[in-house]
């Protein structure tokens, strides 16, 4: 296979990355494609299904025409997780997609978790959050019955993707494990789920295994992509646990942290595993790897907002000030909850708070208390994670936009007491997607095989003076969290434009 290469196909939330690899991972070529996301409405957040799958296919398009198509060995297949599209009789879209990030549903969340308690979330392993497809499509029959009366099909953006690829009707088990209806132990739709969710099984995809071969490509759109139209196109899985396949996070010992505009930290386990608190999720990467983790919610839009706070300027002269202030930031703690929060508390009713202000703090106080509280959330999910008897972790494989931080690196290293590994290509679902069709065209029998070939291009060494440091800072912060979430509750609740209010469709 050494003069041929493997595709992997990234779509992500607001843009689209292909890259093709050679098989021991060197990038050959890339292509991005990028497209709007649409909020009509407080708390809503849509996609045209078609414009994206437009952007996939001109994407992938264009690599194809830089790689002669007889040396394409395969294509695989990354998607963001929890996409909801309702589709007619005829496959045509009567809903537009409705991502992770649309809110609308959080009393049908709030009422689930009420009624149902934990049950279906020790089943499924997806927490009961506004992000789910199962809290859409409580929201979809309540609030737009006449809407969800006319689907025939339910179907994330993978799936749509897959039917104008190959025609296929099949949904992967690690995108399947996003939905909070699909049975961890099965790998089947949960009876319960599909019930709460007022839906029936029929109404989804068939699911299998992430290294299935969807079929041929359509020939009007393998004339279209340049492919021949025998290509094997691997469903693959869902963009977080290929992000720890890309990275080569797979193995006991290591995790994997991206911070990009939001965050999360993920490990890699052998069984399924879920908490007793609903603080993590579970997601299906193999039958024999399961990715357990937390998302949270405010990343680096936390520093964006803050820059914008103090007048706008380089983001560099914002850490600069920073640096010139002590680990723990003088007592100053940020809990850094602007667009509510998910893992490990998943309430979007959470807000930000800076506690400890005194006159003789200045903006790198506010600044490093940003940085720090983004990091001390991610400790929370992963003390979360320890308590589920996961192996623990001392590395961190690291990607998403605070790589160009060395604060906010030292910070997390220090935070999470673990050294952090910056990976030599950042883009690890597309590598993801790229292994997982390797091996399901026969080229790689493990898929450690293919994670041992990520490079680490620097390591960020945590420092334990500093580490012990933050565990009382980490103490404090998680006393704050507790103390503060009634009051927040309260607040929000009261606020209509913080998504308290009852969430309905436009008139």
């Amino acid at each position: 296979m050494a003069d041929q290469v493997v595709i992997g196909v990234d779509v992500g939330t607001t843009a689209t990355k292909v890259v093709a690899y050679r098989p021991d991972g060197t990038e050959v070529t890339d292509a991005v494609r990028e497209y709007p996301l649409d909020t009509p409405h407080a708390g809503w957040a849509e996609q045209d299904p078609d414009k994206v799958t437009d952007a996939v296919v001109d994407a992938l398009s264009e690599v194809v025409a830089h790689v002669t198509s007889a040396t394409v060995a395969a294509v695989g297949l990354s998607t963001v997780m929890h996409s909801l599209i309702g589709l007619d009789d005829d496959g045509r879209p009567l809903t537009p997609i409705v991502t992770f990030a649309d809110s609308r549903a959080w009393p049908q969340a709030l009422r689930l978790r009420r009624d149902h308690g934990l049950r279906l979330y020790h089943a499924t392993g997806t927490p009961l959050h506004p992000m789910a497809p199962l809290a859409k499509l409580v929201w979809f029959s309540e609030q737009r019955p006449d809407l969800a009366d006319r689907v025939r099909r339910w179907v994330s953006i993978k799936e749509y993707l897959l039917r104008r690829l190959c025609d296929s009707d099949v949904v992967d088990h690690s995108v399947a494990s996003a939905t909070g209806l699909l049975d961890l132990q099965t790998l089947e739709w949960s009876a319960d789920a599909l019930a709460a969710a007022g839906v029936d099984a029929e109404q989804l995809g068939r699911p299998v295994p992430t290294t299935t071969v969807a079929g041929d490509l359509v020939p009007a759109t393998a004339e279209q992509l340049g492919l021949d139209p025998a290509t094997p196109v691997v469903v693959g899985a869902s963009d977080g646990v290929l992000a720890n396949l890309g990275v080569g996070a797979v193995e006991p010992g290591v995790a994997a942290v991206t911070i990009g505009t939001s965050g999360a930290i993920r490990v890699t386990e052998p069984e399924p595993r879920t908490d007793s608190d609903m603080r993590t999720f579970c997601y299906a990467l193999t039958d024999r790897h399961w990715v357990l983790g937390g998302a949270i919610s405010n990343g680096g839009l936390v520093l964006r907002w803050i820059d914008d706070l103090f007048g706008g300027g380089d983001y560099d002269e914002l850490t600069a000030a920073a640096a010139d202030v002590p680990a723990g930031s003088d007592g100053v703690l940020m809990l850094p909850y602007l667009t509510g929060e998910r893992a490990p508390q998943w309430s979007p009713l959470r807000g930000g708070v800076l506690f400890g202000l005194r006159v003789e703090h200045e903006r790198g106080h506010v600044v490093r208390a940003a940085l720090e509280g983004v990091a001390l959330q991610l400790r929370l999910v992963a003390d979360a994670l320890r308590d589920t008897g996961t192996a623990g972790f001392d590395r961190v494989r690291v990607t998403g936009g605070f790589v160009s931080s060395d604060l906010w690196l030292q910070i997390v290293a220090d935070v999470l007491r673990a050294d952090l590994e910056v990976p030599v290509a950042a883009e690890g679902a597309a590598w993801g997607a790229a292994m997982l069709a390797l091996q399901a065209v026969g080229e790689i029998d493990d898929l450690a095989d293919g994670a041992g070939q990520v490079r680490v291009e620097r390591t960020v060494a945590h420092d334990a003076d500093t580490a012990g440091r933050y565990d009382a800072v980490a103490e404090r912060y998680a006393d704050l969290v507790d103390h503060t979430a009634p009051l927040l509750r309260e607040a929000a609740t009261a606020s209509p434009s913080s998504g308290g209010g009852e969430s309905r469709p436009p008139r």
